[in-house]
């Protein structure tokens, strides 16, 4: 490295920067050129655990090369803070060390062509001969704009959970001087300044999901002109509305940087990603069903109220029912509370019909104005099946197109799934977990073959015999949220009893529904009960 007091072990905690004759750069300098590409793939993956191999690897993904570039240390916050406002506003990458710079940052420094560095705070970097002249300024805001020319000001100060998104929200324009709140830098001057850098072109179709943990990595990619978008530490990029919007307006060849150390360890990355980037969103918004959103759902066959109080009325009021059965829930859960109709698409029959199943199909025509229309009223839709002597996936697959709509998903009902000489009404019916599992298989690859967001499989029981094998349900398809609706009817003890029971030894991550009964129960809850009496809070509660 080249510096101009050799040899040089710069320490920024010093009021000033060291320099061979205190004489600023000259005027007229030629500007530190800057180039930035997009990575060429359409997601690149930053996983890097370590503070300083994850703003190396930033700086590489969106730098092609940088004639100036910043430095902080690692554990000095306030230098990080600052040392951020400085990359953004300049344009350039921020690099951090922890203790002295090793080979990763002076190779980075290297492959950016980088002239001089502006160190900022409590850092070291020891310059070599024939490396980057080196200009070492306290974490000030007027010592950083002294050094680099840019009218920084004092920011907000920044909260101890508030790093990320300070420098997220950072500008290339109006950078801001950001420090830590409750700090009060001392004053210091400077002895030198960098020379003039020419930014280069914004990266615009760029978006880093950032889970926050790299607050270098976050300035790197505002300084290359990338918007960030932090995901609150998750790592599945459906479980935010605002990242799904943004990754749908991307164009379909913008690349995507998955920025922290949890995405490393995300299980089809790649996937959900380009699942989220359709944009298409899950009433009330993102693309995972749980959690953050409660379903109240009226139950029924549209046409009749034989079947449940969904079918009642017709499909306009329908509507305005569902939504005035969710509304007393809104002040009661912190969740979006989202209506919804669970509609019995085939119906269990008392007679075999022609196909000797005793299962009676609605026409898809016939349904479709009803699974429409809850869509357009930002509504969910539950498709229920009653198949009789026929299985799950073969009535499943009848409805596949509205399946494959985004709002839609599938209910299995196995009081009604009879086995061979089995008639309805004389035995309860039961499914085992292989055919389960093959409705779980063939509803999964149905969702990721669309890149449709997550669909919720729920399975309805009252009794234990009525899912045997149900511990060993495949709950590691992401595609899916699975459910266990308890559906048992009568008095409070005997609900409560068997809502214990279902979930007594219950696999994890199962998800759970509750159901109302309007003239079975005794008596009905109301929504102040449900939400106080059944614990834990039911994401699906239901009305029949």
């Amino acid at each position: 490295m080249r510096s101009r007091t050799l040899p040089l072990v710069l320490c920024a905690v010093l009021v000033s920067g060291c320099t061979d004759d205190g004489e600023d750069e000259p005027a007229g300098a030629d500007p530190a050129v800057v180039g930035v590409s997009a990575p060429g793939e359409r997601l690149t993956v930053i996983g890097d655990a370590d503070a300083v191999a994850a703003a190396v690897s930033t700086s590489r993904a969106l730098f092609e090369r940088s004639g100036v570039a910043v430095v902080a240390g690692a554990d000095d916050r306030a230098g990080v803070l600052l040392g951020s406002s400085a990359a953004v506003g300049l344009g350039v990458p921020l690099l951090v060390v922890d203790g002295a710079a090793g080979g990763a940052v002076v190779g980075e420094l290297d492959r950016l062509g980088a002239a001089d560095v502006l160190v900022v705070g409590d850092a070291e970097l020891t310059a070599d001969e024939g490396g980057p002249e080196v200009l070492a300024v306290p974490a000030t805001a007027a010592a950083v704009s002294e050094a680099t020319g840019l009218d920084l000001g004092e920011a907000d100060p920044v909260p101890a959970d508030g790093d990320a998104a300070a420098v997220a929200a950072l500008e290339r324009d109006a950078p801001g001087g950001l420090r830590p709140e409750g700090e009060e830098p001392a004053a210091a001057s400077v002895d030198g300044s960098l020379p003039p850098v020419e930014p280069a072109e914004p990266l615009d179709d760029v978006v880093v999901l950032a889970t926050g943990d790299s607050p270098a990595g976050i300035a790197t990619a505002r300084a290359a002109g990338a918007r960030v978008l932090l995901t609150g530490g998750a790592t599945d990029p459906r479980a935010s509305e605002d990242v799904v919007t943004a990754l749908g307006d991307l164009p379909e060849d913008a690349a995507v940087v998955a920025l922290g150390a949890g995405f490393a360890a995300e299980e089809g990355l790649d996937w959900k990603t380009a699942t989220a980037a359709t944009g298409d969103q899950l009433p009330g918004g993102g693309q995972l069903v749980f959690p953050g959103r409660l379903l109240v759902a009226l139950y029924g066959h549209p046409g009749t109220g034989a079947l449940g109080v969904m079918g009642e009325q017709p499909l306009d009021q329908a509507i305005a029912r569902a939504q005035a059965h969710a509304a007393p829930y809104e002040p009661l859960v912190d969740a979006t509370v989202v209506p919804t109709f669970e509609i019995i698409a085939t119906v269990a029959s008392s007679s075999a019909g022609d196909d000797g199943d005793y299962s009676a199909e609605a026409e898809v025509d016939f349904l479709r104005p009803w699974v429409e229309a809850a869509g357009e009223a930002g509504m969910f839709v539950v498709l229920d099946l009653q198949p009789g002597r026929t299985d799950f996936v073969t009535q499943a697959e009848m409805y596949r197109s509205l399946l494959e709509l985004p709002h839609v998903g599938l209910a299995l009902d196995p009081e009604w799934r009879l086995g061979p000489g089995e008639v309805h009404l004389r035995q309860i019916g039961s499914v085992d977990v292989e055919e389960v599992n093959r409705v779980v298989t063939w509803l999964a690859d149905l969702t990721r073959e669309n890149a449709l967001p997550q669909k919720l499989l729920v399975l309805h029981q009252f009794r234990l015999d009525m899912l045997p094998g149900r511990e060993r349900v495949d709950l590691d398809r992401d595609e899916l949220a699975v459910m266990v609706h308890a559906d048992g009817q009568g008095g409070q003890g005997d609900k409560q009893a068997t809502w214990a029971a279902l979930r007594r030894d219950a696999p994890e991550g199962l998800w759970w529904g509750w159901k109302n009964f309007y003239d079975e129960d005794l008596p009905m809850l109301t929504p102040e009960q449900t939400i106080s009496d059944v614990e834990p809070d039911p994401h699906l509660i239901s009305y029949q």
